[in-house]
């Protein structure tokens, strides 16, 4: 068991409740079950999200840097065979545990312990986060093997937020990069694990682009107004200063391969720096969607203007095509704005929106499927970049996540259920109870935290019906962390 000291009271609501982080790792094993864990269920349900160590400074402090911890449950013959949580370790993390870290991989990205997804891929368990942070490979049992730039071919970082493709099984991604100024780049990973396809595409200036969409025939982009900002804490004028003009030069122009490969290994010896969150919310800007080809260039890309929001995650996207024109619908979670409201991330509540992208017309109609607060939506993955019927959300009540949501495009209509007073879901994925079983014949599964134990529970849902299937009774509590996945056993 590795301990590390309790955390002091904080105002930052990041550093409180469910969202504080947890001190120890654990192992859990042979859990309490209440229900019947269905026998389809052979794998690993893997959640991924920020966990500091030490005591960071709450004025600073932002959900989004904090230290990477995975947690995991090992399912199999009905039973819930083990849990167990872990810190990715990176060069920092290591040290800071006495420990020798394991190296590798330098031109993967900068060195952090990745804290916003976990997948597999290729036979790898990976974490994985953006901004040009490098990805973590994991065992099976969540210790970390070391940092991976897939067998040589990644250079500079990853997203947080692949697509995989149902009928190829190839990653595809859109990644950014700080120091790569208004370039971002995608990249298709065959399932050998390495990258096998890359096109750099310029933008008018450096946004963060959290996620992107994927449809059978093309890749949509969202150039939203995010600006890079590294001046935007700091406080000292003759410092903010020397940041604002680092800001303008960086965020159009791209440093040289050589700096960036020096910036990243000097990662491993300084740890993540301690900036904030680097982006502002700019209104200033034009927000828009790209479409390029599967097979195209930067040169093929079409641009089309939507309002002004942000979008952290899309729930999905697929194609049209019929004797009025070809046409993309994107499902999103839409913010009005972000990172304008001190320490908390979502100023105004989001909704579930369609954008109809006409490529004959050239314009996108927008509206609203669903104005519930909600965010973490997910699809059956088995329907990436495919129509689809139902969704799966996370809804908001004051702030605080309280129900999951179904959303029913067919019938245009959303199922809410909740847990009881003081408990909290997080994100939810769905399994399919077999490869051809219908759209929602499975179960849909996650995190919930009862404030009352101060303790979390895997629940399982009939994706049909929300009604708990089974309850994974865990010994501790997981906090509010950010993207998991199941992942089956191969073989």
């Amino acid at each position: 068991m590795t301990t590390v000291a309790p955390l002091r009271e904080s105002e930052n609501p990041y550093l409180n409740g469910n969202f504080a982080p947890v001190r120890e790792e654990i192992t859990a094993i042979d859990l309490d079950v209440t229900g019947t864990i269905p026998d389809y269920l052979d794998g690993r349900y893997l959640r991924i999200g920020p966990n500091p160590m030490g005591n960071p400074d709450p004025s600073r402090y932002h959900w989004f840097l904090g230290t990477g911890m995975a947690h995991g449950l090992r399912l199999r013959d009905g039973k819930a065979h083990w849990y167990r949580n872990r810190w990715v370790r990176s060069a920092d993390v290591a040290r800071a545990l006495g420990e020798t870290w394991s190296g590798g991989a330098h031109g993967g990205g900068f060195d952090f312990a990745a804290n916003t997804n976990i997948i597999g891929h290729a036979g790898k368990t990976l974490a994985i986060a953006e901004s040009g942070v490098r990805p973590y490979e994991l065992t099976e049992e969540l210790e970390t093997v070391g940092p991976s730039d897939f067998c040589g071919t990644l250079f500079g970082g990853y997203t947080a937020h692949p697509k995989r493709d149902p009928a190829t099984g190839e990653l595809h991604a859109v990644s950014y990069n700080p120091m790569r100024g208004n370039i971002v780049q995608y990249t298709v990973t065959g399932v050998d694990g390495k990258i096998r396809r890359t096109v750099n595409i310029r933008l008018k200036a450096q946004t963060m682009m959290h996620d992107f969409s994927l449809t059978e025939k093309y890749v949509v982009l969202y150039d939203l107004p995010v600006a890079l900002d590294l001046g935007g804490s700091l406080s000292r004028r003759p410092v903010k200063a020397v940041a604002n003009l680092l800001t303008r030069l960086a965020e159009r122009h791209a440093a040289p391969d050589f700096l960036l490969r020096a910036a990243m290994r000097g990662s491993e010896r300084s740890g993540p720096p301690q900036l904030g969150m680097p982006y502002r919310w700019a209104p200033e800007r034009q927000a828009r969607v790209g479409v390029l080809p599967h097979e195209g260039t930067a040169a093929d890309i079409r641009w089309f203007e939507v309002n002004p929001c942000y979008v952290f995650h899309p729930l999905n996207a697929y194609d049209i095509s019929d004797p009025d024109g070809e046409r993309i619908v994107l499902d999103v979670v839409r913010h009005a704005s972000v990172f304008n409201s001190g320490h908390r991330i979502v100023p105004e509540a989001p909704s579930l929106d369609r954008w109809t992208v006409d490529l004959t017309a050239g314009k996108v109609v927008e509206e609203r499927l669903d104005d519930t607060p909600q965010e973490f939506p997910r699809v059956d993955e088995r329907l990436v970049g495919r129509p689809h019927r139902y969704g799966y959300a996370v809804g908001f009540s004051n702030e605080a996540p309280d129900a999951i949501l179904k959303h029913d495009s067919a019938e245009q209509r959303t199922q809410a259920v909740v847990f009881g007073e003081g408990r909290e879901p997080g994100e939810f994925v769905f399994v399919p109870s077999s490869a051809d079983a219908a759209e929602d014949d499975g179960v849909a599964m996650g995190f919930v935290y009862d404030g009352a134990t101060d303790r979390s529970d895997l629940v399982l849902l009939d994706g049909q019906t929300l009604e708990t299937v089974a309850t994974v009774h865990l010994p501790v509590r997981v906090p509010h962390g950010f993207h998991g996945n199941w992942v089956p056993t191969e073989g």
